[in-house]
Protein backbone atom coordinates (compact mmCIF):
# COMPACT_ATOMS: atom_id res chain seq x y z
CA UNK A 1 0.00 0.00 0.00
CA UNK A 2 3.14 2.51 0.65
CA UNK A 3 3.82 2.17 -2.78
CA UNK A 4 0.69 2.94 -4.44
CA UNK A 5 0.38 5.90 -1.95
CA UNK A 6 4.04 7.54 -3.53
CA UNK A 7 2.88 6.95 -7.03
CA UNK A 8 4.44 3.85 -7.90
CA UNK A 9 3.18 0.39 -9.26
CA UNK A 10 3.72 -3.38 -7.47
CA UNK A 11 3.25 -4.88 -11.36
CA UNK A 12 4.56 -3.07 -14.62
CA UNK A 13 2.18 -5.04 -17.07
CA UNK A 14 -1.11 -6.68 -17.42
CA UNK A 15 0.21 -9.94 -17.20
CA UNK A 16 1.93 -9.37 -14.03
CA UNK A 17 -1.73 -7.81 -12.85
CA UNK A 18 -3.15 -10.68 -13.87
CA UNK A 19 -0.93 -13.00 -12.04
CA UNK A 20 -0.58 -11.16 -8.97
CA UNK A 21 -4.48 -11.19 -8.52
CA UNK A 22 -4.59 -15.08 -9.44
CA UNK A 23 -2.20 -15.36 -6.62
CA UNK A 24 -3.93 -13.29 -4.05
CA UNK A 25 -7.81 -14.43 -5.12
CA UNK A 26 -6.86 -18.19 -6.92
CA UNK A 27 -7.37 -19.09 -10.39
CA UNK A 28 -10.52 -18.12 -12.11
CA UNK A 29 -13.04 -21.06 -13.67
CA UNK A 30 -12.69 -22.32 -17.40
CA UNK A 31 -16.41 -20.87 -18.10
CA UNK A 32 -15.41 -17.17 -16.21
CA UNK A 33 -12.44 -17.24 -18.78
CA UNK A 34 -14.20 -18.10 -21.69
CA UNK A 35 -17.34 -15.32 -20.97
CA UNK A 36 -13.81 -12.58 -20.44
CA UNK A 37 -12.88 -13.70 -23.58
CA UNK A 38 -15.93 -13.14 -25.52
CA UNK A 39 -16.63 -9.85 -23.98
CA UNK A 40 -13.33 -8.70 -25.40
CA UNK A 41 -13.31 -10.68 -28.46
CA UNK A 42 -13.45 -8.60 -31.91
CA UNK A 43 -13.65 -8.69 -35.55
CA UNK A 44 -10.20 -6.76 -36.17
CA UNK A 45 -8.92 -6.62 -39.48
CA UNK A 46 -9.54 -10.43 -39.85
CA UNK A 47 -11.95 -11.53 -41.82
CA UNK A 48 -15.92 -12.58 -40.24
CA UNK A 49 -14.92 -16.08 -40.81
CA UNK A 50 -11.59 -16.01 -38.80
CA UNK A 51 -13.69 -13.91 -36.23
CA UNK A 52 -16.80 -16.17 -36.16
CA UNK A 53 -14.54 -19.25 -35.15
CA UNK A 54 -12.33 -17.93 -32.75
CA UNK A 55 -15.65 -16.59 -31.21
CA UNK A 56 -17.04 -20.17 -31.58
CA UNK A 57 -14.36 -21.79 -30.16
CA UNK A 58 -14.46 -19.56 -26.85
CA UNK A 59 -18.44 -19.60 -27.43
CA UNK A 60 -18.35 -23.17 -26.40
CA UNK A 61 -18.04 -23.85 -22.68
CA UNK A 62 -18.74 -20.57 -21.67
CA UNK A 63 -22.50 -20.95 -20.55
CA UNK A 64 -23.74 -18.32 -22.88
CA UNK A 65 -26.64 -19.07 -25.67
CA UNK A 66 -29.43 -16.82 -27.09
CA UNK A 67 -29.60 -13.49 -26.75
CA UNK A 68 -26.13 -12.94 -24.62
CA UNK A 69 -24.58 -14.89 -26.92
CA UNK A 70 -25.81 -12.83 -30.18
CA UNK A 71 -25.21 -9.55 -28.02
CA UNK A 72 -21.16 -10.43 -27.79
CA UNK A 73 -20.97 -11.48 -31.72
CA UNK A 74 -22.68 -8.33 -32.33
CA UNK A 75 -20.39 -6.25 -30.08
CA UNK A 76 -17.41 -7.98 -31.44
CA UNK A 77 -18.01 -7.26 -35.19
CA UNK A 78 -16.86 -4.51 -37.34
CA UNK A 79 -18.87 -1.54 -37.12
CA UNK A 80 -20.08 -1.51 -40.85
CA UNK A 81 -20.92 -5.03 -40.45
CA UNK A 82 -23.11 -4.59 -37.64
CA UNK A 83 -24.74 -1.68 -38.59
CA UNK A 84 -25.72 -2.95 -42.02
CA UNK A 85 -27.13 -6.65 -40.89
CA UNK A 86 -28.90 -4.76 -38.09
CA UNK A 87 -30.42 -2.07 -40.41
CA UNK A 88 -31.57 -4.74 -42.63
CA UNK A 89 -34.85 -5.07 -43.96
CA UNK A 90 -35.56 -8.31 -42.39
CA UNK A 91 -32.26 -8.58 -39.22
CA UNK A 92 -30.93 -12.09 -38.30
CA UNK A 93 -32.80 -12.75 -35.08
CA UNK A 94 -30.37 -16.68 -34.19
CA UNK A 95 -26.67 -16.50 -33.77
CA UNK A 96 -26.51 -18.54 -36.63
CA UNK A 97 -28.23 -15.97 -38.63
CA UNK A 98 -25.92 -13.41 -37.49
CA UNK A 99 -22.95 -15.39 -38.25
CA UNK A 100 -24.05 -16.75 -41.55
CA UNK A 101 -25.12 -13.58 -43.06
CA UNK A 102 -22.02 -11.75 -41.56
CA UNK A 103 -19.70 -13.77 -42.41
CA UNK A 104 -21.11 -13.71 -46.48
CA UNK A 105 -21.55 -9.60 -45.79
CA UNK A 106 -17.72 -9.38 -45.40
CA UNK A 107 -16.51 -11.26 -47.95
CA UNK A 108 -19.05 -9.28 -50.34
CA UNK A 109 -17.33 -5.93 -49.22
CA UNK A 110 -13.98 -7.74 -49.14
CA UNK A 111 -14.77 -8.52 -52.62
CA UNK A 112 -15.77 -5.20 -53.94
CA UNK A 113 -13.30 -3.10 -52.76
CA UNK A 114 -10.60 -5.81 -54.21
CA UNK A 115 -12.77 -4.70 -57.99
CA UNK A 116 -12.70 -0.82 -56.88
CA UNK A 117 -8.96 -1.13 -56.48
CA UNK A 118 -8.56 -2.64 -59.39
CA UNK A 119 -10.73 -0.79 -61.53
CA UNK A 120 -9.84 2.18 -60.11
CA UNK A 121 -6.04 1.35 -61.46
CA UNK A 122 -7.17 0.56 -64.75
CA UNK A 123 -9.16 3.89 -65.29
CA UNK A 124 -6.27 6.06 -63.63
CA UNK A 125 -3.67 4.65 -66.62
CA UNK A 126 -3.56 6.21 -69.80
CA UNK A 127 -6.51 4.87 -71.47
CA UNK A 128 -8.03 3.26 -69.45
CA UNK A 129 -10.99 5.27 -69.89
CA UNK A 130 -13.99 3.61 -71.73
CA UNK A 131 -12.74 4.56 -75.17
CA UNK A 132 -13.58 1.18 -77.50
CA UNK A 133 -10.74 -0.16 -78.90
CA UNK A 134 -9.74 0.38 -82.45
CA UNK A 135 -9.24 4.54 -81.71
CA UNK A 136 -12.95 4.87 -82.94
CA UNK A 137 -15.67 6.83 -80.94
CA UNK A 138 -18.60 6.80 -79.12
CA UNK A 139 -21.81 8.68 -80.61
CA UNK A 140 -21.77 9.53 -84.37
CA UNK A 141 -25.18 7.95 -85.79
CA UNK A 142 -27.61 6.67 -83.84
CA UNK A 143 -24.77 5.98 -81.28
CA UNK A 144 -22.25 3.67 -83.81
CA UNK A 145 -18.97 3.69 -82.61
CA UNK A 146 -17.03 5.57 -85.87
Amino acid sequence: MDKLAKGESEVESAEQLFAKIRDDFGETSEEERKIEQLRTIEQGGRTCDEYMQEFKKIARGSGYEGRPLIKEFKRGLNRAIRRKLAEAEEPPTTIGEWQKRAVRLDRNQRQSRAEERVLGRSAARPGGNAQPRGGGSYGGRGGQIT
